[in-house]
């Protein structure tokens, strides 16, 4: 077994998206070969409904998917191919844009005025860009909870994981996402494939994930009565870790306990080319589909 090193540790960034959504976004428009196949990260999260209620309206996706996650409130959904819906607590949705999809996303909080989600884009290789849209809408009951003994409990949204598979399926960059909470004081290892990009967003609690670069891949700081304490760099909320190449990630969790996802997936390894949310493997392709726009042919017709 080799633990994964930690190469980077970052806040995510305030933003703005949409009509004037503010969000905190971990990653995204940046080397998009650092997380491949994930293209961007964004963590909506708000107390006051005036900071999400105008939401995303209608705007285009090519040569992806998105995946939303609900943690609370609702967010009803509409698109160009007569699709509509509403997520709620504990939901997914998980969209193929394929060809291409006009689409819009509208947040509302619950009774408290909350609401908080998150969106992931992940990439499509060459060959599938080009596909029909599709759509995988997950109830947060169908998502199977697998919980150990020592308390921690991880809900498997995608991929195998502790005999669980998780109700998506089919996608091309052979996912596996988790939401993963651990308990106060517990260390936990989890097993990801070597052959995957990985990486963790802490949304609540803090922890310390070892790192493969440290004596006996253990996060050293400082001595206390002679002795070395492995606690350092305690991650916290809204804290993006990214992993290298190994088998294994290990967490420390603090006083509070911490939950966190944990995505990894299989590297497409294509060039990449994106307009927003129009991604492509070249600038042409990029042109091709801001003329579709221009002259209504971006929606494919169903066959």
């Amino acid at each position: 077994m080799s633990l994964r090193p930690t190469l980077e540790t970052r806040r995510a960034q305030p933003t703005m998206e949409g009509a004037g959504v503010k969000l905190h976004r971990a990653f995204g428009f940046q080397d998009p070969s650092e997380l491949d196949p994930f293209l961007l990260f964004d963590d909506f999260r708000n107390e006051r409904p005036e900071d999400y209620l105008k939401g995303f309206p209608w705007h285009p996706h090519r040569g992806i998917e998105t995946i939303t996650y609900v943690l609370s409130g609702t967010v009803d959904h509409a698109d160009s191919l007569g699709n509509r819906g509403t997520l709620g607590a504990g939901d997914v949705q998980w969209m193929t844009a394929g060809s291409g999809i006009l689409h819009q996303e509208m947040p509302h909080g619950n009774a408290s005025g909350q609401m908080h989600g998150f969106q992931l884009w992940g990439n499509l290789p060459a060959a599938q860009k080009m596909t029909a849209p599709r759509y995988q809408d997950i109830s947060g009951a169908d998502i199977p909870v697998v919980t150990d003994d020592d308390g921690t409990t991880v809900r498997v949204i995608t991929g195998d994981f502790w005999g669980k598979t998780g109700p998506v399926d089919g996608i091309a960059a052979d996912p596996q996402y988790l939401d993963i909470y651990v308990p106060a004081g517990v260390r936990k290892t989890f097993r990801i494939d070597t052959y995957r990009r990985a990486f963790a967003y802490v949304f609540e609690g803090a922890g310390a994930f070892a790192d493969a670069s440290a004596p006996g891949g253990v996060l050293l700081e400082k001595e206390v009565g002679g002795e070395e304490v492995n606690i350092r760099d305690m991650s916290g909320d809204r804290t993006l870790i990214r992993f290298g190449t190994g088998d294994e990630v290990t967490v420390q969790a603090g006083e509070q306990g911490i939950r966190f996802l944990l995505v990894s997936g299989a590297p497409i390894n294509e060039p990449v080319a994106w307009h927003g949310p129009i991604v492509m493997n070249t600038r042409d392709e990029i042109l091709q589909a801001m003329r579709d726009l221009n002259n209504g042919t971006f929606i494919k017709p169903a066959h």
